[in-house]
């Protein structure tokens, strides 16, 4: 490989680097409290209210089913309304946030359902309200799955990113198409699947040990 395919290809792995980590920060910060709200409004939650949650719920799954490269274009007027243009790295984590948020919604609601109900009952009991339940409880102990989650959904960003660099997004995926497929550079598409597959093991990796620090069962 050239230096000046070697600069390329680290330039789109920071690019990758950056529109995942930007869009899976965001994913987390929103998708949290989406998943918070959908176990305590459901059924015997501690907040209950049917409406909201199978409303809530209906949003999620709605936005969930689109395939992400047709959100990707769909979400283009959006994107140029918030970044400017529909163009580049910055461009691209609009919808990756807004495709990862309910994805991560989901998992987080999964885990936090999985909280042991005797503790909650037990926090009720003596006095506990809904927020020293929230702060105190679910999250702390749901916190290897809320952890583990977030892992997951930014190995899905890294692939989902390097399928946005199919509309010009840049990073990893943009260069094994515009010079891997295009050019039948054969050298750069086995450089760039060969990073992926470093960068994907890597953030597993540290995911799975900060999981085994976290799990106190």
């Amino acid at each position: 490989m050239t230096p000046i395919m070697l600069e390329l290809l680290l330039r789109s792995l920071w690019e990758t680097v950056l529109m995942t980590v930007a869009s899976g920060v965001i994913s987390l910060v929103a998708g949290l409290p989406l998943g918070l709200a959908l176990v305590v409004t459901a059924r015997g939650g501690i907040a209950e209210n049917l409406w909201i949650n199978r409303g809530l719920g209906a949003v999620i799954n709605g936005f969930r089913s689109v395939p992400f490269i047709i959100l990707l274009v769909a979400l283009i007027p959006l994107t140029r309304l918030i970044v400017g243009t529909a163009l580049g790295t910055w461009a691209a984590i609009v919808p990756l946030a807004i495709a990862a948020t309910p994805y991560y919604a989901r998992i987080a609601e999964v885990s936090l359902r999985e909280v042991d109900r005797g503790l909650i009952d037990a926090v009720r009991a003596m006095g506990g309200n809904r927020w020293t339940i929230i702060s105190e409880v679910l999250v702390p102990e749901a916190l290897p799955g809320i952890v583990a989650g977030f892992t997951v959904t930014l190995v899905t960003l890294i692939g989902a990113s390097a399928m946005a660099g199919a509309i010009g997004a840049g990073g990893l995926g943009d260069l094994a198409i515009r010079y891997g497929y295009q050019r039948f550079e054969t050298s750069v598409m086995i450089a760039v699947v060969a990073v992926l597959i470093v960068l994907v093991c890597g953030i597993q990796w540290f995911g799975d040990r900060l999981v085994a620090k976290l799990d106190r069962r």
